[in-house]
């Protein structure tokens, strides 16, 4: 797959009229931990917010300067623009249970 200087992936819309998530995912060229983030999104996307998400990938080899605007230290990182609040995840997304409480899609465990 050959890469752009930003990438979309598109989630299927649905007719009801529901909230859409906005996430940038941030990477660093088609590391294998880049990749995983990638595919991991997508599957936790497709099972979770099917048809009310748009994501963006940023590759900061290509756009380095892009990192600073969400103050992005570590690479992949997940930010969840919409809704608010702003919210990021660093890592591969491979637990999914972690990005789900992440994004606030699930509670989290309270402790006592």
């Amino acid at each position: 797959m050959k890469k752009t200087k930003r990438q979309n992936i598109q989630g299927r819309r649905t007719r009801s009229q529901r909230k859409t998530w906005n996430l940038r995912l941030y990477i660093a060229g088609d590391t294998s931990r880049s990749i995983a983030a990638l595919t991991n999104l997508q599957r936790i996307c497709d099972e979770h917010l099917a048809g009310q998400y748009h994501v963006e990938v940023v590759d900061l080899l290509k756009s380095p300067q892009l990192a600073a605007g969400d103050q992005i230290i570590a690479v992949p990182t997940l930010v969840r623009r919409l809704p608010a609040p702003l919210k990021k995840i660093i890592g591969d997304l491979s637990n999914s249970e972690q990005v789900l409480v992440g994004l606030d899609l699930r509670p989290g465990k309270v402790s006592l």
